[in-house]
């Protein structure tokens, strides 16, 4: 069988790449197709497989100005072609999955989100203050455009899996399709390996992530401006420099990026993670509970399906006031957390389950007619 996986585009190693990465492995031979590649800054498994990209990679600098072209991203993605192959499996959270399949071929769709910025999060990413009154005016006239694009190309995807139940009634919502669950692979074992003795030695909360705009960086920050608390934030994106331009109070801290052996370190000795995100799933908040430490996050999004409440507590509302209050609650909830209640969350997210659960769905696609009835796949 000759495999085909197509990912959006290859700049960076975050949860997207990840799940291409075990892919890679499920599927040893696989070609890789992308809008766009910088070479060097994937998973080396990633990075020795042959990996064809679009016209967009002709362009001067296209890894730093490829959401320039979001526009354009259907076309383009509909203009590369496939040809020879069995299967084709795409990563997809912009278009991905609007690849056209080889005569004959199957289409199995991993999608991470529905293109997120122009269904319920645009506000997020073109509100007013988001983004300059030109880009507003351009993504409120293309957004009808690609809100149907994106529904009318799930019609060449044969199947559909999702990383989320959240998820999985997104795509019920916006396309009118079904989705099978499989929980994306979580990369735990340099996490896990550590004692859970001695934990929470810095006495900081921890916020880790891209400066991306639906993050909610911001709420954080104005939250512990009113907090008697250190705010360590790990991470580096977009809105960098106007999150990090104005006067901030001593206990808040920008480290930076931090290299991947340093995380575990920082995990361990947080008080907690703040985590602020409507997360499509979202894997810092299980890298910090299998470090055994608890979670406060926005009660949305899929920070519900991993975090329990034994292992951390949730704000209802995305404000500062908000996350302000339920530190407050978690100083007096703190004394009951056991670090291996978190653990052992952690571990219902294995790398195993992810690979068996979609070579069982590859085996069924493969051998049952198109868009057969679907099943949920959990750890």
């Amino acid at each position: 069988m000759k495999v085909a996986l197509v990912h959006d585009w290859l700049v960076t190693q975050r949860g997207g790449e990840h799940v291409l990465e075990a892919l890679c492995e499920l599927f040893p031979q696989a070609d890789i197709h992308t809008l766009v590649h910088r070479p060097g800054v994937v998973h080396p498994r990633i990075e020795s497989r042959p990996i064809h990209t679009s016209v967009l990679q002709r362009i001067p600098r296209i890894h730093k100005l490829y959401r320039h072209f979001l526009p354009v991203l259907p076309q383009v993605i509909e203009s590369m072609r496939l040809e020879g192959y069995d299967l084709v499996i795409s990563s997809s959270h912009c278009v991905a999955k609007g690849i056209r399949k080889p005569p004959g071929a199957k289409h199995l769709a991993y999608v991470h989100a529905p293109m997120r910025y122009m269904w319920d999060l645009f506000d997020d990413y073109f509100g007013p203050g988001r983004a300059s009154l030109p880009v507003r005016v351009a993504a409120h006239a293309v957004r009808p455009y690609l809100q149907k694009w994106d529904r009318e190309s799930t019609a060449g995807v044969d199947r559909i899996l999702v990383n989320s139940q959240h998820i999985a009634s997104k795509v019920q919502r916006f396309w009118g399709r079904e989705a099978s669950v499989v929980y994306p692979p979580i990369a735990l074992d340099r996490f896990c390996q550590h004692s859970l003795e001695g934990l929470g030695q810095g006495g900081y909360y921890l916020w880790l992530g891209a400066f991306a705009p639906y993050k909610r960086l911001d709420i954080a920050l104005e939250a512990f401006r009113h907090l008697d608390a250190p705010l360590w934030v790990v991470g580096t994106g977009q809105e960098a420099a106007k999150l990090t331009s104005g006067p901030l109070p001593s206990h808040i801290r920008f480290l930076g990026s931090v290299p991947n052996e340093a995380l575990a370190g920082l995990y361990r000795d947080a008080r907690a993670l703040i985590f602020t995100p409507e997360e499509d799933f979202g894997i810092v908040p299980l890298e910090a509970q299998a470090c055994g430490r608890p979670v406060i996050a926005y009660g949305r999004g899929g920070a519900l399906e991993t975090v329990s409440p034994l292992t951390g507590l949730f704000f209802d509302e995305q404000t500062p006031d908000a996350l302000v209050e339920a530190v407050h609650r978690f100083e007096q909830w703190e004394p009951l957390f056991q670090p291996a209640d978190a653990r052992a969350q952690a571990e219902r997210f294995s790398r195993s389950a992810f690979l068996r659960a979609v070579q069982a769905e590859v085996d069924s696609l493969m051998g049952a007619p198109s868009r057969p009835a679907v099943r949920a796949a959990v750890p």
